[in-house]
């Protein structure tokens, strides 16, 4: 059985790993937070899966908070892993290394720009990971779009909330291409990953990119709630405007073609986007 050491543990992805995997493999965890690093021992560690992170803040988090958390925790978790005899390291980064909403889709060879410090404390992350990579020591980049599932926060549970108490809302006919990933998905990957010991650069994605009509559509479906999408004259020129973090979410595109992924792990997606957001209302049966 193979060791895991795994951050983050208490997240979103961390949690439904852990529970869905649990069986398969022999899993520590640490908690930057309530932990003590010095005294961290890995040497009995094969992989370890690095999801501890500050993501992006809608509040905002000052530049030094990022390089803390998501550039300095990291790289020292990589020194002493390589210290210890670590073979493989598996780093969860983000989209946003690329940048922000494209008419374009984004993939495993395209070249990254963020904008945001979030963004650019993954990429630098991801840079200072690579100088450390050896031929006994693997790194693993997984960079994602929105995470989804049963219990998810944020935009997509403040959608979720929307769909469920109105019954008209002003998202008819938006023809945007938003990739998400389904838990289930980034976790099956994670998997494949561990399993292949591939290093490089992998995308996570369900298999094709929703607009946001088309999301309502199905979270209402799942909902049972009749919901009547209509499209509102100047409602999307006043939210650029008034919300513009908003409309780039619900009518600008942010898409992800991770077909190359795919083809190195000889991978498919175990659940459909249909799937993803049935058990994201209901749970996995």
């Amino acid at each position: 059985m193979r060791n895991l050491f795994i951050t983050g543990s208490s997240g979103f992805i961390g949690n439904y790993f852990i529970n869905k995997y649990q069986e398969k493999y022999k899993i520590d965890t640490f908690s930057f937070v309530n932990g003590d690093f010095n005294s961290l021992d890995l040497k009995d560690t094969d992989t370890i899966i690095h999801l501890s992170a500050l993501v992006h803040q809608m509040g905002g988090a000052s530049k030094q908070e990022y390089e803390k958390v998501n550039i300095t925790q990291t790289i020292d978790l990589a020194k002493k892993a390589k210290q210890s005899g670590v073979r493989h390291f598996i780093f969860m980064s983000t989209v946003k290394v690329y940048g922000e909403e494209n008419d374009l889709a984004y993939t495993e060879y395209t070249i990254c720009k963020p904008q945001d410090d979030y963004g650019k404390s993954k990429l630098k992350a991801e840079n200072e990971l690579k100088k450390l990579e050896d031929k006994n020591f693997k790194i693993t980049i997984i960079r994602t779009p929105i995470v989804y599932g049963y219990g998810v926060k944020a935009n997509i549970k403040a959608l979720i909330n929307l769909t469920n108490k109105m019954p008209i809302l002003p998202f008819g006919n938006i023809d945007n291409r938003r990739s998400i990933v389904y838990i289930g998905n980034i976790c099956y990957l994670i998997d494949e990953l561990i399993i292949q010991e591939k290093d490089g650069v992998f995308l996570a994605s369900d298999d094709e990119p929703l607009s946001t009509t088309r999301l309502i559509k199905l979270i209402a479906q799942n909902l049972d709630k009749k919901v009547y999408l209509i499209k509102i004259p100047f409602f999307q020129s006043l939210l650029k405007v008034v919300k513009p973090s908003f409309h780039k979410r619900l009518f600008e595109s942010l898409e992800v073609d991770n077909s190359k992924t795919k083809e190195i792990l000889n991978l498919t997606n175990p659940y459909s986007v249909e799937d993803g957001i049935k058990f994201m209302i209901k749970g996995e049966q």
